[in-house]
């Protein structure tokens, strides 16, 4: 049987067209801060918030889950690690308290979880989950079907951190990409802070070099964030500024400063993060 030459190469061009090509990956390591990006070519980046506490046996394998995701998407997740709840309460001999009051805020605003690990992602309910708090099973497929979608707004975080003083300058840059329809439309900026070396519960007992990673230290603004009254179209450009000085006790060459644009009311859910080094 003779065959078409015109035949043989749409089968060809069918083949080549059906052949996947694996994404490129450029993880970012164990609480290290990813690359910066231009803000024009910046994703869809998602959030999770994890929460914690040090008194907690079983939050340690949540860190590591969240670890091993950030190693595949590097700068398209950022994460945050907030010690409020049951288990947050410091040991005794615990070097730091990482509660905090804003912590406390968002869990009540987020809602308590029903067990732990617990976080929250892109602060969305999903189809077929009972509140905002997921189990650490749902954690992959769930940021995984956020980061399909295309952002609507990018976010770009500049900084100035003067080490005499301590004085950290923030400015946070909004590009909308489309308009926003949503009524209330949020900032909230936070800093948070790797590598603290303390006490965690673990099941091998109680380790006094445990390394926290994403740590909520401080929100700068709203702990439910500052509302952003303009009116949103396509091409908008916002700018909020903060300022904060960092405590002696943070190290400031392992903080970073989140900042997320999100909803508030019936609907909370995150339009962008984005995470950038202090210094």
């Amino acid at each position: 049987m003779k065959h078409h030459p015109f035949l043989l190469i749409v089968i060809l061009l069918i083949l080549i067209a059906c052949e996947e090509i694996p994404p490129e990956i450029r993880p970012a390591k164990d609480g290290e801060t990813p690359i910066e990006t231009p803000v024009s070519e910046q994703k869809r980046q998602v959030l999770i918030e994890e929460f914690s506490g040090v008194r907690c046996v079983n939050c340690p394998a949540g860190s590591d889950a969240i670890q091993v995701l950030l190693d595949i998407y590097g700068p398209q997740l950022v994460p945050v690690n907030i010690h409020a709840g049951f288990f947050a309460e410091p040991y005794p001999e615990s070097r730091y308290d990482l509660q905090t009051q804003a912590g406390y805020g968002i869990l009540e605003y987020l809602g308590q979880p029903l067990g732990f690990p617990t976080a929250v992602i892109n602060r969305k309910q999903f189809p077929g989950e009972d509140n905002l708090q997921l189990t650490q099973r749902s954690w992959a497929g769930r940021i995984a079907e956020e980061l399909l979608e295309a952002p609507t707004v990018k976010i770009d975080i500049r900084k100035d951190f003067a080490v005499t003083d301590r004085l950290l300058l923030v400015n946070v840059d909004l590009y909308f990409e489309a308009d926003i329809a949503a009524e209330d439309v949020r900032l909230s900026v936070y800093i948070t802070e790797n590598g603290i070396e303390d006490f965690q519960l673990t099941p091998e007992g109680k380790v006094g070099n445990y390394e926290h990673l994403h740590v909520l230290r401080e929100v700068l603004t709203d702990v439910r964030g500052d509302r952003l009254t303009e009116t949103i179209r396509a091409g908008t450009m916002l700018n909020r500024r903060f300022t904060i000085v960092l405590p002696e006790a943070w190290r400031a060459e392992n903080c970073e400063i989140v900042a997320l644009v999100h909803q508030d009311g019936d609907s909370k859910k995150v339009l962008q993060a984005h995470r950038s080094s202090v210094e």
